[in-house]
């Protein structure tokens, strides 16, 4: 593990995870790593629970990790993982709340995808593993970091800035970056010590596309 991501989820992380794949870091674990892969769960389960995790055999074939449930965790990977550097992708707070109130907090993947996810869930591992996950997502993000009051607007947006108050406090200035995606390559490569790419800097899971992705992985993994 060489690069790890402190940013809530709706800051850039999918972009950012295209980033480091593209510089270099081979595969980047994100949430949709989990949801491809949900037999993790276990992993993560030991995580909430306060058990022991092996993060070693979790992000095997990974050398980064962006995006929620990681972030959540990035004491415990910095600590693990002492040689890594540490990205905390930032925005706008008022635009970060609103973002995530219109995909990750608010999505539903409709009735055809939750027909088809109980249907598989008496025969199919994957399908129990893929409702372990958004149980746990669930529990992990909404009822215990944001304590259940997501919807209260003031307290929300008070958590994420506490959250980067604190990756600030705990993370050396010199082994952390705090990355805004409109910066583009230049402020990223520089922390990196990579040459700057040719190509724009990846623009990706756009809150107006969130609904149709999200839906297409669901039916890709339940396939």
């Amino acid at each position: 593990m060489q690069v790890i991501g402190a940013g809530y989820g709706r800051t850039g992380t999918r972009s950012l995870q295209l980033a480091l794949e593209g510089l270099g870091y081979g595969r980047c674990y994100h949430m949709m790593a989990l949801i491809k892969d949900p037999a993790g769960i276990k992993h993560w389960a030991n995580a909430i629970n306060r058990a022991e995790v092996d993060w070693d055999v979790l992000f095997s074939g990974f050398q980064s990790i962006v995006d929620f449930p990681g972030s959540l965790y990035y004491k415990e990977l910095a600590a693990h993982y002492p040689k890594a550097k540490v990205i905390l992708s930032v925005r706008d707070a008022e635009s970060w709340y609103e973002s995530v109130c219109a995909t990750i907090y608010s999505y539903d993947p409709g009735i055809a995808i939750k027909r088809k996810m109980f249907a598989k869930l008496p025969f199919s591992a994957t399908a129990r593993d893929l409702f372990k996950v958004i149980r746990l997502m669930d529990n992990l993000i909404w009822k215990q970091q944001f304590e259940g009051k997501f919807n209260d607007k003031a307290y929300a947006i008070e958590n994420y800035e506490a959250h980067i108050e604190a990756v600030k406090v705990n993370i050396p200035d010199d082994r952390l970056l705090v990355f805004d995606a409109k910066d583009g390559w230049e402020p990223l490569c520089k922390f990196l010590n990579k040459e700057v790419p040719s190509s724009p800097y990846p623009r990706a899971n756009k809150q107006e596309d969130f609904q149709a992705w999200s839906r297409s992985l669901l039916q890709e993994v339940l396939n």
